[in-house]
């Protein structure tokens, strides 16, 4: 919740309800990675690495595995099957 308040003043510079969106969305991924014990800009760029290697048209079982609470260890690096 503090992310939240903290946060607050930035989102005022939003500016369209589609940057608003944008911030909603980066936040749930962010505080859905605190939430599930992983370092949240580690998170991040995994998914950077990751989602880019997937084939054009992916199956919605497909990315469970990336998913915060599917990853096993922050440090493992890897995605449970």
């Amino acid at each position: 919740m503090r992310a939240f308040v903290i946060g607050r003043k930035n989102w005022l510079f939003a500016t369209s309800p589609k940057g608003a969106e944008a911030n909603a969305i980066w936040m749930t991924i962010v505080e859905t990675a605190k939430a599930n014990g992983l370092d949240p800009g580690r998170y991040i760029e995994d998914l950077l690495e990751w989602i880019p290697q997937l084939p054009a048209f992916v199956r919605p079982g497909q990315l469970k595995g990336y998913l915060p609470w599917n990853i096993e260890t922050e440090s493992s690096r890897t995605i449970s099957a």
